[in-house]
């Protein structure tokens, strides 16, 4: 079986994102996203609400599924059966780190990374970009599915009442 894993926060996941899992399905039998649930980081969204989009969000691929998990990718990847990490590519500079990523992991275990071009539609979208615009009132729902825009946009409004009150 060929199975892959497009890892990565998700924080939130944008339609960039499920243009890279939608193409990445249609090459390998199994797809999983891979959410990574570093609990040191500060997420806009906690891990079990990223990882519960994202089923949501990938729910018309049958040979997609989510997961979350911690620590190396590289130990996940082993202990998944994965051999490839696949990774969209929105510009150079995401080329530049991601190429020691991909040496560092293949020379760790093996595991090959697959670069997919971002489609240009896509190619400037962030999920920090969308949170960033968002925050400051933005309209990011042409960047997000609708649901995943609505929870956006009620987190944020918490956030400032939180702040406010």
């Amino acid at each position: 079986m060929r199975r892959a894993v497009c890892p990565g926060s998700f924080d939130p996941v944008t339609l960039g994102h499920l243009d890279v899992i939608a193409r990445v399905s249609g090459l390998f039998d199994e797809v999983v996203v891979a959410v990574g649930t570093n609990a040191s980081k500060n997420r806009l969204f906690s891990a079990d609400e990223r990882l519960d989009m994202l089923r949501e969000a990938c729910s018309g691929h049958a040979n997609v599924r989510v997961d979350g998990f911690t620590g190396l990718l590289t130990t996940y990847c082993q202990e998944q059966d994965v051999h490839a990490i696949v990774k969209g590519l929105r510009a150079v500079s995401d080329f530049d780190y991601e190429l020691q990523m991909a040496q560092m992991n293949a020379s760790l275990t093996g595991v090959e990374t697959v670069f997919l071009p971002a489609d240009p539609a896509h190619s400037f979208v962030s999920s920090s970009l969308v949170k960033e615009v968002a925050t400051f009132g933005g309209d990011v729902s042409a960047y997000l599915p609708d649901f995943v825009n609505e929870r956006l946009t009620a987190r944020l409004a918490e956030r400032r009442a939180a702040a406010d009150g």
